[in-house]
């Protein structure tokens, strides 16, 4: 008789993405078999992951996992969990920010958190990063509120809006918002020459390209980067090479299996006007920066929201990639981005340094939606 476990699973849209939220305790107490469990859960190793709860692409195979903290500064952990769709890989390297959204509501929804009347804050402990997200959620009626009347480009309708805040959210490497103390650094790319990149570290480190530095505009479409195989390998090979001056990899080859999340690669351009996914125009007047981002050798269809906090922090670093695109008088400390389903407007606040600027927190606002609460099913 073939063996089957059934587990206590709710599926939330957080942000533009949408994951499976579990509780901590409904897991494996060996943490060695957490890879396995969520492998079959997404239906993984399976470009459609037909046979499980994965939606086929990285934005629709994550996993939240939670527990009350002992922390004196957090109200629960949590745990990001990136699972491949046509790899057998789990990533727990970095965090994703739309999945954080989500986080609060579920925290209150499951009983980790006590809902005040009006707004209850979640102050959440991020396992990955080490870092503090201090999350506010509406909950009219001690009940949490998803309906609303506000849009965030990349997802249909309106929801009620979360503030996310990512406390002191630099240095999730260990090595401060600079990992290698430049705030340009120069990669040999092969077949391409000598590439010059920043490499900044706030709620995810991320690595910035100048489109034109790649034959780009910035205002290319998901489809039009995910059809061209070699501009894809072209991008991996940069990431690869970020990572193994971050230290992650020994090889630039070895990055899509051993650290397959991070560094984000990405890639920005001055403010014009383009055309949205959905059809829309955005124009040039809009937006501060244009900007498109990797996700698993995918590009992101919308922005992360990480990677939104990391190039607010970036676009305060003198001579960094970012504030070199930056449209010339902005407001350096709340910047609009501009992805490929619209607009992500964010901040940052921060203190001089004595040479790169002390990040105290970034800041953006989310939506999320509670889509199921129930068993899955999965076999052994």
């Amino acid at each position: 008789m073939e063996k089957i476990t059934k587990l206590p699973v709710t599926i939330l849209r957080g942000g533009t993405s949408k994951g499976v939220y579990l509780l901590e305790k409904d897991l494996p107490a060996n943490r060695q078999q957490w890879d396995k469990l969520l492998l079959r859960l997404m239906g993984s190793p399976d470009k459609k992951q037909i046979d499980g709860l994965g939606g086929a692409q990285s934005v629709t195979s994550k996993v939240a996992i939670l527990k009350r903290s002992h922390r004196d500064d957090a109200d629960v952990d949590y745990t990001f969990a990136q699972v491949s769709v046509d790899k057998a890989v789990v990533s727990y390297g970095g965090n994703c920010g739309n999945i954080s959204s989500g986080v609060g509501p579920f925290a209150i929804e499951k009983g980790l958190v006590p809902a005040q009347d009006g707004v209850t804050t979640v102050r959440i402990y991020n396992t990955n990063t080490q870092k503090l997200i201090v999350e506010d959620v509406p909950t009219p009626g001690r009940q949490v509120q998803y309906d609303g009347d506000f849009a965030i480009a990349g997802v249909p309708g309106t929801a009620a809006p979360l503030k996310l805040r990512f406390v002191d959210p630099a240095g999730t490497l260990g090595r401060g918002l600079l990992p290698t103390g430049n705030a340009v650094d120069i990669l040999d790319v092969p077949r391409l020459g000598k590439l010059e990149v920043s490499l900044v570290d706030a709620a995810n480190p991320l690595v910035f390209v100048r489109a034109k530095d790649l034959g780009l505009t910035g205002t290319e479409l998901p489809d039009a980067i995910n059809g061209d195989p070699k501009l894809l390998a072209l991008l991996e090979t940069i990431r690869g090479l970020a990572a193994v001056k971050l230290g992650l990899v020994d090889t630039p080859e070895k990055a899509a299996w051993v650290t397959p999340g991070i560094p984000k690669m990405t890639l920005v351009a001055p403010a014009q006007s383009y055309i949205t996914s959905s059809g829309e125009k955005v124009e040039a007047d809009q937006v501060d920066l244009v900007a498109r981002m990797m996700s698993m050798q995918k590009t992101h269809p919308s922005y992360a929201m990480t990677g939104a906090m990391c190039t607010a922090a970036a676009a305060v670093v003198p001579g960094s990639l970012v504030r070199q695109v930056l449209r010339p008088g902005c407001d350096q400390e709340n910047i609009r981005i501009g992805h490929p389903s619209g607009i992500l407007p964010c901040g940052v606040e921060y203190a001089k340094g004595t040479e790169t600027p002390i990040i105290q927190s970034t800041f953006g606002y989310r939506t999320a939606n509670l889509l199921l609460e129930g068993l899955a099913r999965i076999r052994a």
